[in-house]
């Protein structure tokens, strides 16, 4: 039916815009968490303050310079991972859609993803 049809091609619209949404938010994050990652990637920069004067052992954390000790920086990496398991399962779900060959559903992706970029 057309009503179905013109439903379908929302959806698709809507998604496609979503998709485009979640990319910009994760480079977003990027920048945050390039931001809260200190300057330098020193042993003095990665061990916390109380632990630098307790010895510590060969081969811990933060002797091998893991950044264990940035909770911000893994707070941000934590909502990267989130937006790129949206942004898969979004441009997946699209995909599909433009497989059906229609033509409409087509160019509702392509619109979609249009305005989602120019938003």
């Amino acid at each position: 039916s057309r009503a179905g049809m013109a439903l379908s091609v929302l959806v698709i619209l809507l998604l496609s815009m979503l998709y485009e949404a979640v990319k910009m938010g994760k480079a977003v994050l990027l920048r945050r968490a390039l931001l809260a990652l200190p300057r330098s990637l020193s042993r003095q920069s990665l061990v916390e303050p109380d632990e630098q004067d307790t010895g510590s052992a060969p081969g811990s954390p933060s002797l091998m310079g893991f950044p264990i000790f940035f909770p911000s920086w893994f707070q941000y990496h934590l909502g990267q991972t989130l937006f790129h398991v949206v942004q898969v399962v979004l441009g997946y779900m699209v995909m599909l859609a433009v497989m059906s060959y229609n033509t409409w559903i087509f160019l509702g992706a392509i619109a979609g993803s249009t305005l989602g970029y120019f938003v």
